[in-house]
């Protein structure tokens, strides 16, 4: 167990990052408003996330945090400084060649690739070349430093998700410094592996935007993509590796305020980009609300229990701490869709996305790697997490209960004591 000093031991913790794309730009503020608070009220060299999982983008995002679990400060800063200087050059080909290459020959071939077909002897296998994100992912992650830091006690697992094209199992390959038990339920299995480069390409493949990744699960090739598609229990990874005490930074939806009500968009037909958006939104933001509702309505039936029953089942309490934007991540992309290159704002144009109409801006959300977007993202998170500081610090433990004002509400947010099924 984490020792912080001052505190005694506390249940493992765990860091659950969720997918996204650019939006997971987000995640970064809240990690970097938590060290900070860290240093202000609990310094201390232990790193606060022993058990770390992530989705899509979110499980980029957790193999810097794990790579470098020796020292968070210095993890997060690394984190920082990709996404505030980030362009899509790094993350996929924006050049006219290569989107005439994947996104044009694409669309071609939804249209009239039926008359074409037989010329082309390689099929399009993406709207984007994301051959770019292997080689930013070559030089930000270190994952060869796992085994060392489990072996020093910094970190007990990583975990990150895709979803299996060849079989049609969400997987999660985990590397753990314990033996854990794979774990199998309804379409989802678990298997331990060690965490490549390729692991996180599958994991961040967003379905029908970026290619497929080949990795091996349980002693054969499968074709994997993004870790977000199919994932009904994205809490659960976390729980199975023996996090007791777990924060969710999500990306959007949660904690949103809902869209302007604009009555002459509701009569148009909704553009490619619109229906792409609101398919997006439900992979990759939908599953997280749902598991944090079975969540409560398990909690509400342990609560029913007597004590006696209750110590008979599966259900353990679990203290779940829930971050997500304030703001609507699709509005602020709205306002940088002219910091994409020109390629790709005339390719997301034959899609229906307009520079003067938030309508497809749900879908820009998700491709807009550059900085002007990330680090509006990253200031709204830090900022929202920020306004959780005292959740935040009850989460951890940093302050003694009796120092915080409890009886305001408030001071203990969305912190709650869960019963959870893994």
């Amino acid at each position: 167990m984490a020792v912080d000093p001052g505190f005694g031991e506390l249940p493992p913790a765990g860091l659950v990052l969720t997918g996204g794309g650019a939006r997971a730009a987000y995640q970064i503020g809240v990690l970097r408003a938590i060290a900070r608070i860290r240093r202000e009220v609990a310094p201390s060299k232990v790193n606060p996330f022993p058990i770390i999982t992530g989705t899509s983008a979110g499980a980029i995002n957790a193999a810097v945090l794990a790579s470098g679990a020796d020292d968070f400060d210095l993890a997060v800063a690394d984190l920082s400084s990709m996404w505030r200087g980030i362009t899509v050059e790094q993350v996929y080909r924006a050049d006219a060649m290569g989107v005439a290459r994947s996104g044009a020959r694409w669309l071609t071939t939804m249209t009239v690739g039926w008359a074409i077909a037989r010329w082309w002897r390689a099929k399009p296998r993406s709207l984007l070349d994301n051959s770019p994100l292997s080689h930013l992912l070559a030089g930000k992650v270190h994952l060869d430093r796992l085994p060392q830091l489990m072996r020093e006690g910094h970190l007990r697992a990583l975990a990150v998700s895709a979803s299996s094209y060849t079989t049609g199992h969400h997987v999660t390959f985990y590397q753990a410094r314990d033996e854990v038990a794979s774990w199998i339920r309804s379409q989802r299995i678990a298997h331990a592996a060690t965490i490549t480069v390729p692991h996180l390409l599958a994991s961040s493949a967003i379905p029908f935007v970026f290619p497929a990744a080949s990795v091996e699960v349980r002693g054969r090739a499968e074709w994997l993509g993004d870790g977000s598609m199919r994932q009904t229990a994205p809490i659960s990874p976390a729980i199975h590796l023996g996090a007791e005490r777990i924060l969710v930074i999500g990306a959007g939806r949660m904690h949103e305020p809902t869209g302007e009500d604009d009555r002459e968009a509701l009569r148009d037909y909704p553009s490619l980009a619109q229906v792409a958006g609101h398919a997006m939104s439900g992979i990759f933001l939908d599953a997280l609300a749902l598991d944090v509702e079975r969540v409560h309505r398990i909690n509400h039936t342990l609560s029913l229990l007597p004590p006696q029953v209750r110590a008979q089942t599966p259900l353990r309490p679990l203290t779940l701490l829930v971050i997500a934007p304030s703001q609507r991540l699709d509005d602020i992309a709205a306002r940088h869709v002219r910091s994409l290159p020109r390629p790709i704002r005339a390719l997301l144009r034959a899609l229906g996305v307009s520079n003067s109409d938030a309508r497809g801006a749900a879908l820009t959300s998700y491709l807009l790697f550059e900085a002007p977007y990330t680090n509006e993202l990253i200031a709204l998170g830090e900022k929202d997490a920020l306004a959780r500081r005292d959740d935040v610090i009850r989460f951890f433990g940093w302050q003694k209960a009796s120092d915080l004002n409890l009886s305001n509400p408030a001071s203990t947010g969305r912190t709650e004591a869960l019963g959870v099924a893994a």
